[in-house]
C-alpha cells in the first residue's frame, strides 16, 4: 500500500510539473487571447491523455492496473482533474446513461462555481 502511494505520489508530481510547462507555453504562444487558453490546453490535452490510458486498460493487457492508478490518478490526477470529471462524463453516455451525465455535469459545474463565489466570501471574512 505504502509503494502504490509513494508511485501515485511521484506520478502526481510529474503531472503537476507537466501541467505548468503546458501551461506556461501556452501562455508564452498565446498572450492575446482573451480566455484562458492554457487552462482550456490542460484540461483538453489531459482529456485526451486519460481517454488513452482508459482505452488500453478496457479490454487489453497493456496497461496493468497498478500502472493505470499511477498514470491515471497520479499523473493525470496532478495534471488536471478535469480529464477525471470528462472520463466520468463519457462513461456515462458510453453506456447510455445520458440523464446522470446531465445531473452529473449541471451538478458539477453548478456546485463548483458556487464553492468558489461561497469559499471567496468566506476568506474575505477570516
Amino acid at each position: 500500500m505504502l509503494k502504490t502511494i509513494f508511485l501515485i505520489g511521484a506520478g502526481g508530481f510529474a503531472g503537476t510539473v507537466a501541467r505548468y510547462l503546458l501551461y506556461r507555453l501556452v501562455q508564452v504562444l498565446f498572450p492575446m487571447l482573451l480566455f484562458p487558453a492554457a487552462t482550456l490546453c490542460v484540461n483538453v490535452a489531459g482529456s485526451f491523455i486519460i481517454g488513452i490510458l482508459y482505452s488500453l486498460t478496457d479490454s487489453q493487457t497493456l496497461v496493468s492496473p497498478e500502472l493505470r492508478l499511477i498514470l491515471a490518478t497520479g499523473f493525470c490526477g496532478g495534471f488536471t482533474t478535469f480529464s477525471a470529471f470528462a472520463y466520468e462524463n463519457f462513461s456515462f453516455i458510453k453506456t447510455g446513461n445520458v440523464s446522470l451525465f446531465i445531473i452529473y455535469t449541471v451538478i458539477s459545474i453548478i456546485a463548483g462555481l458556487a464553492a468558489v463565489y461561497f469559499g471567496y466570501r468566506f476568506g474575505k471574512i477570516i
